[in-house]
């Protein structure tokens, strides 16, 4: 869930403690273009204040609307739909023709907002379970990198909890920038370096560091379709263990530094000593990171963060930078 999203609980929690009654709604589907994607939240006061957003604002305000006419006087969960056609999608805020869905809740002790959150603030990723019918809610353990949510005539199912998570193998300066960059996009990030001289010291505030092996770490880690692993070191004593692992995995970004010739001695390595197939060697990012001209250690982690942005949402791009020899193109920058 996303940082927007999680104020949105936090929000809820500060309501009920001043005895405040609210409703909360859940994106549960969009039909064509819709401003936020399934899950987001909206949290509506009992005095119609508000708290996160589906639209850009238009949607908030019919909300706050019903509940001063009444309308949200809800005894249990109930589903909304805004925007079925243009002249709605025109004054909702959609775009022409898009549709979105939304269920609304009543807020009360049986919503297990307090619960969530200190579930959500040791690190845990939860499904959580409403019963349409009761408005009661079950806090569970998903399943290994389940996040689909999932609304059937009984129950809606979402999740919750930190879903995207970055491996950064070396505890360099590009690594310090890459790591604060990804902490803002709402990854949670690990750090593996077991070399003395790296790790002494190194600390970036809300990441974990690792002094294992790379290959122990990815182990541990059991990638998943919401992990990146990202070699920075230059050393493929180092890297060329974690990328050994990252390719079989099902992680969604594996990238490693280097130069393209550098990058080519690399898949030789791996394939020759570990035995990696050509459609595993395919899945690596290398030279890591988008080609924007990317010089500096935190120009080059911007690079990388957008180039796992787009892969994170399925755009796919057709070059990392400029053929070889061609103009602009930075040797060993990526």
């Amino acid at each position: 869930m996303d940082n927007v999203d999680l104020q949105v609980l936090r929000q809820l929690a500060a309501w009920r403690r001043e005895s405040r009654g609210a409703v909360l709604g859940t994106i549960t589907r969009t039909w064509g273009s819709a401003p936020r994607p399934v899950g987001s939240l909206v949290a509506v006061r009992d005095d119609g204040q508000i708290a996160g957003s589906v639209s850009g604002g238009c949607i908030e305000d019919d909300l706050i609307a019903k509940l001063r006419e009444g309308a949200l006087a809800l005894q249990r969960p109930e589903l909304l739909r805004y925007g079925v056609g243009a002249e709605e999608a025109q004054r909702f805020g959609l775009p022409c023709g898009g549709t979105l869905e939304l269920l609304l809740e009543p807020v009360s002790q049986a919503s297990q907002i307090e619960a969530l959150l200190e579930r959500l603030d040791r690190g845990e990723r939860v499904q959580r379970l409403l019963d349409l019918h009761s408005g009661r809610v079950q806090l569970l353990a998903p399943k290994h990198g389940a996040d689909t949510l999932l609304l059937d005539a009984r129950t809606l199912r979402s999740h919750h909890g930190p879903q995207w998570r970055l491996l950064i193998i070396g505890a360099g300066q590009m690594t310090q920038y890459l790591a604060q960059m990804a902490l803002g996009l709402d990854y949670r990030v690990t750090i593996c370096d077991p070399r003395e001289e790296y790790a002494d010291g190194f600390a970036v505030p809300g990441c974990t560091l690792s002094r294992d092996m790379p290959d122990d770490v990815v182990t541990a880690m059991q990638p998943d379709g919401h992990s990146a692993i990202v070699a920075l070191t230059h050393d493929p004593k180092l890297d060329d263990l974690a990328l050994m692992e990252a390719l079989q995995s099902p992680a969604f970004y594996v990238g490693a530094i280097g130069s393209r010739v550098n990058q080519s001695k690399r898949k030789a390595r791996l394939a020759e000593h570990f035995g990696l197939t050509p459609a595993q060697l395919a899945r690596l990012h290398g030279p890591v990171g988008l080609h924007i001209g990317a010089r500096t250690p935190p120009e080059i982690a911007l690079s990388i963060l957008a180039h796992m942005t787009a892969e994170r949402y399925g755009v796919r791009i057709r070059s990392q930078g400029p053929e070889p020899g061609a103009r602009g193109e930075v040797g060993c920058a990526l």
